[in-house]
């Protein structure tokens, strides 16, 4: 075999059809696009349009409920705590804040509404954190290493007036 008896296997280039040229080539005029109108132009997106009557979107009821003053808290693991302590970014003995666990780089950026605390991984240190949440076993964890746990007062949701 040489260099120009090389070839693609059949059918792997499909020829490109050539649109609006000549009736004769069975896709000239409009080039498979109907007759004239909206659709017959290009970029046309009707998605949802159903040629004037009421969208089935539109016929169909709404579902479930968004709450708009839902909070959001950031989730810190015990073992993430644990290794910043380990790796010197905590200070041991003092009491872990959500300032501190922002500084130390264990809460990502976001709009939070506070820092809860979650059980995943091992505590072994004593520590004492003031926090917005924290999990059942997590609280069970902490203790039962040493430390405690103090819960921030929530600020009360105020009703926006729109």
């Amino acid at each position: 075999m040489r260099l120009n008896e090389l070839r693609d296997n059949e059918g792997a280039r499909y020829r490109k059809k050539r649109l609006g040229r000549g009736i004769g080539s069975g896709k000239g005029k409009t080039s498979g696009k109907g007759v004239k109108g909206q659709k017959a132009r290009e970029g046309v997106s009707l998605n949802g349009f159903e040629g004037g009557q009421l969208p089935i979107y539109r016929r169909l009821p709404k579902r479930g409920f968004k709450n708009i003053f839902r909070k959001v808290y950031a989730p810190v693991n015990l073992g993430a705590v644990e290794q910043a302590l380990v790796d010197g970014k905590l200070e041991n003995g003092v009491t872990i804040t959500e300032e501190a666990l922002k500084k130390a780089g264990l809460v990502g950026t976001g709009k939070y509404a506070g820092v809860r605390i979650l059980a995943e991984g091992e505590l072994t240190k004593s520590v004492s954190f003031e926090v917005s949440g924290v999990s059942a076993s997590a609280k069970v964890a902490i203790e039962k290493a040493g430390g405690s746990v103090k819960l921030l007062a929530a600020a009360p949701v105020e009703a926006s007036a729109s």
